[in-house]
């Protein structure tokens, strides 16, 4: 009778428990992070743009973790972004009370760029834990260029004004010959986007294949498309900006599987834009909270207040997608990984 009596009884004890563990689950989570300081590190100097997503992220993102821990940002420069990768991956604790928003191309430069002696991190074995802000590169023509559509773009030469080695501009005029067909000459060696601009403007070049388009490129161009000097003929990234409906998606063009993979490899790091990681071995429920806090910040009234007040671009990416695009972008063939290096080149 004594057994029969607590066999139901032992039943509703593991299911009391059970829920009583799952009550208490977002109080320990506040538990853990109340009182606590969590370290923002930067992979770039004070004053840039990543100072600048992390300053305002630190701002305001504690107040959406459970528990409102405070947020100090340490800035940690050095080998394009390698440097603070590599503290990433090897030094914090793997408790979430250490973050770090890492340049955009160091994701890729274990693949892109291999030297193994550089590289003490795994990409994909960090816990991507979001973006504020993916970028877009923006293909432009003046009025006066020998093209003025897509389709003359395949059989016009023209002159595009390119920055350093390895960049954007002096790159996607490149891929975009590869892919699309187009007959585009760059002249390298401007110092920045600005310049090459003014390389447009005054006619030394046609056009210009941007990197990014923040509010200060746009603020540049956008009176000039409103004149008509200036066409924004294609979109280079992975989403399309409302911005300019009339220009298309780089991969609303493209149908071959080959040239799709070539492009979203190019692409990633504009994807990931300024993306904030936790280090590998981070416990599961940890990286979720803080991935729900961090979406839960891009969308806060008072973030992207002071968000426009500073003339940031806010399109949030999240850590899911991000390490969905990494997954893939790692297991392209070895043939397409060469071809994009030497594209980079």
């Amino acid at each position: 009778m004594i057994a029969l009596l607590n066999r139901p009884f032992c039943k509703m004890s593991l299911a009391l428990a059970a829920m009583f563990c799952l009550a208490l689950q977002p109080v320990r989570a506040a538990d853990f992070y109340a009182g606590k300081t969590i370290e923002l590190i930067v992979a770039n100097t004070v004053g840039g743009g990543y100072d600048q997503y992390g300053r305002i992220i630190a701002r305001h993102f504690g107040r959406l973790i459970p528990g409102q821990p405070t947020l100090i940002v340490r800035n940690m420069p050095g080998a394009g972004g390698v440097r603070a990768a590599n503290y990433m991956a090897t030094i914090p604790p793997r408790d979430g009370t250490v973050l770090a928003l890492l340049t955009r191309e160091v994701a890729l430069a274990p693949l892109l760029a291999p030297n193994p002696a550089a590289y003490q991190f795994k990409a994909e074995q960090f816990n991507w834990i979001g973006s504020p802000q993916q970028d877009l590169g923006l293909l432009l023509l003046t009025d006066k260029a020998p093209a003025q559509t897509l389709e003359q773009l395949r059989s016009r030469p023209v002159v595009m004004s390119g920055t350093g080695p390895g960049s954007g501009p002096s790159t996607f005029p490149l891929v975009l010959n590869e892919v699309l067909g187009f007959k585009m000459k760059v002249v390298p060696g401007y110092p920045g986007s600005q310049e090459a601009l003014l390389a447009m403007e005054n006619g030394e070049a046609d056009g210009h294949v941007s990197g990014g388009s923040s509010a200060a490129f746009r603020g540049r161009i956008n009176p000039l498309a409103e004149q008509g000097k200036v066409k924004v003929l294609m979109q280079l990234g992975m989403a399309k900006d409302a911005a300019y409906p009339a220009a298309p998606l780089i991969f609303e063009l493209v149908q071959d599987e080959r040239a799709r993979q070539l492009l979203e490899l190019i692409f990633t790091p504009q994807y990931l834009g300024r993306p904030v990681i936790a280090p590998p071995g981070v416990a599961p429920e940890r990286v979720a909270l803080l991935r729900n806090a961090f979406h839960a910040t891009m969308r806060d009234e008072a973030f992207l207040a002071e968000a426009r007040i500073q003339q940031l671009d806010v399109a949030p990416v999240t850590g899911e997608q991000i390490a969905d695009v990494l997954k893939r972008v790692y297991s392209l063939p070895p043939e397409l990984i060469e071809r994009a290096n030497q594209l980079g080149k």
